[in-house]
C-alpha cells in the first residue's frame, strides 16, 4: 500500500536517498580536481579496478547495467579519458574495455572521496545496521529484478 505522506513511502525515500547521495558524491568529485568521475561510472570503474580488460557484456554484468545502457555511459567515459575501448584479439565480435592511464591514476583518489561521502552520510548509523541495510537492499534489487532477469 503506498503511504499517504512522502516521508512514509519506501519508493520515495530510496529514491531521494540515491538523489542526494548521488548529488554530494558529484560535488566533492569536482571538489577534488577528479570531476571526470561520474557517479554513473562508478560500478563500471570499481569493476574495471578490479579486473581491467574485461568483455563489454561480462562488464555490463557486472557493473549491474543493460546493453543499451553500456553503450551510452562507456560512449561517455571514453570521452572523459577514462577508459578504452579495443578489440578483443580472441573473438571478433567482441570489444575489451581497458582503463586508460588517467582510469587508472583517479583510482585511489575517486575511493578515498566515495568512502569520505558514505562515511558522512552513514554518520550516527552502526556497522551492524549498515550491514543490515545493504543486505535488504540487494534483497529488494533481486527482488525489482524479478525471475526472468535471475535466470540470465
Amino acid at each position: 500500500m503506498t503511504a499517504r505522506r512522502p516521508g512514509d513511502c519506501l519508493y520515495y525515500l530510496l529514491s531521494r536517498a540515491t538523489l542526494s547521495a548521488t548529488a554530494a558524491l558529484r560535488r566533492c568529485f569536482e571538489e577534488a580536481g577528479v570531476g571526470e568521475v561520474k557517479p554513473a561510472y562508478l560500478g563500471v570503474l570499481l569493476s574495471l579496478w578490479q579486473e581491467d580488460g574485461q568483455k563489454t557484456t561480462e562488464l555490463g554484468r557486472r557493473a549491474g547495467l543493460e546493453p543499451s545502457t553500456m553503450t551510452g555511459l562507456l560512449d561517455r567515459m571514453e570521452r572523459d579519458a577514462l577508459i578504452e575501448r579495443v578489440a578483443d584479439p580472441d573473438d571478433r565480435r567482441a570489444q575489451r574495455v581497458r582503463l586508460t592511464p588517467r582510469g587508472k591514476a583517479v583510482e585511489a583518489r575517486a575511493r578515498e572521496i566515495v568512502d569520505e561521502m558514505l562515511a558522512r552520510v552513514t554518520r550516527g548509523i552502526g556497522v551492524a545496521e549498515i550491514d543490515r541495510l545493504k543486505h535488504t537492499l540487494r534483497r529488494l534489487l533481486a527482488n525489482a529484478r524479478g525471475p526472468e532477469e535471475e535466470a540470465r
